[in-house]
């Protein structure tokens, strides 16, 4: 079989490696997501086998039918999207999940993808993901209120990785959180168990307030944060893979999931370099072995899901507050970059962050919805008559 001739070592090691630091570097966020929606350990569990299976197909599927690494993950943004929704029960959230799919499918088989993101602002887009993240970025450092010493400890490990290891700075300061919570006995280590996972069904709910507060800014943020740049990163690697195909199969592949928790499956981009940089392989048309590779190492572990669970169960909440902080704040960053690159949609922009950020919930409806509504409003108002 062509795979396993091209297959080597580091393309297995980078496979690895994508693996490792995506579920270490947003495994808490997604953790958050799913207490927000008052999920039981049972449902966490089956989110991480669902999202571990989903995107361990998403990556093996496409890369072997185009011969190109092409690397799936969840959606951060998505993520910190649903930790932030208010009044949406989780019945509801497993029927925004399910729309959410449906509509990247849609996008990948129309081709509407390109089209539909080119009618959202960038600025406002950007504006809305680092609104939906900032806090995230909040609660790390206020958390130091009640784990003084675990928190300043792991702002020190991250300092420290930024400086001198960057790609792995997130593994150390998740490896300094669980030293620092083991010796202040905050560990509870009795509760992991290694164990199958076994996935539990959660019955949708198609309502007005899920499709509109949460299936659609959730569609909207994944399509515009994770599958945009992670396009960007194929083009940057000198990949030219078709996007609507790929979009449809990680659609698809994520349509029977999400009753499950796979709540949005995408391109990934910044582990994709990972897998994409001659470090996989030398020869560039054998680097697909790196995706596929990462692929089967999501697949494994979505598994043993509920080892992941019941592992960050396990850590003191600040712990977890404060390695999702840390890991995001490039990421905030990057949004407010965006947000305020234009200075003509600057104000606009800052609008848009700000309400989103707020929280404000209105007619069952979350922040990010209204957030993108008052910055579209605000644009049209100052670039009225201005041709």
């Amino acid at each position: 079989m062509r795979f396993f001739r091209d297959l080597s070592f580091p393309a297995v090691v980078a496979g690895f490696v994508v693996v490792l630091v995506g579920y270490t570097s947003t495994t808490a966020i997604v953790f958050q997501a799913a207490q927000r929606l008052g999920a039981t350990q049972a449902q966490v569990n089956s989110w991480m086998w669902a999202l571990g299976i989903g995107m361990g197909l998403a990556c093996i599927i496409p890369s072997l039918m185009y011969r190109k690494p092409i690397i799936a993950a969840w959606s951060t943004p998505g993520a910190a999207l649903i930790a932030t929704t208010v009044g949406i029960s989780m019945p509801e959230a497993i029927g925004a999940f399910i729309v959410c799919a449906a509509l990247v499918v849609l996008s990948g088989v129309t081709g509407w993808f390109e089209k539909l993101m080119g009618r959202i602002p960038t600025a406002l887009a950007s504006a809305m993901f680092a609104g939906v993240l900032l806090r995230f970025g909040l609660e790390a450092f206020a958390s130091a209120k009640s784990a003084t010493w675990l928190v300043l400890a792991m702002l020190a490990a991250y300092l420290f990785g930024r400086r001198y290891f960057p790609r792995y700075a997130v593994v150390a300061v998740l490896l300094v959180g669980v030293a620092v919570a083991y010796f202040t006995n905050t560990l509870h280590l009795d509760l992991v168990t290694v164990t199958l996972t076994t996935p539990e069904w959660t019955s949708p709910e198609f309502t007005l307030a899920g499709i509109v507060g949460l299936a659609i800014p959730l569609f909207i943020v994944t399509m515009t944060s994770q599958n945009m740049p992670g396009v960007a990163a194929m083009r940057a690697a000198g990949y030219d893979t078709k996007v609507s195909p790929v979009m449809t199969t990680i659609g698809l592949i994520n349509l029977p999931l999400a009753p499950f928790g796979a709540f949005t499956l995408n391109l990934a981009a910044i582990t994709a370099a990972i897998a994409m940089s001659p470090e996989a392989h030398e020869d560039k048309d054998k680097r697909y072995t790196a995706g596929v590779m990462t692929g089967v190492f999501y697949f494994t572990v979505g598994l043993f899901g509920a080892v992941v669970g019941t592992l960050f169960a396990a850590f003191p909440k600040e712990l977890i507050v404060t390695l999702a902080g840390l890991a995001l704040i490039m990421t905030i960053g990057n949004g407010l970059v965006g947000a305020l690159k234009e200075e003509r949609d600057r104000e606009a922009a800052m609008i848009t962050f700000l309400v989103t950020a707020s929280g404000v919930s209105l007619a069952g409806i979350g922040s990010a919805f209204w957030g993108l509504v008052a910055g579209v409003i605000a644009l049209g108002v100052f670039r009225l008559g201005k041709g």
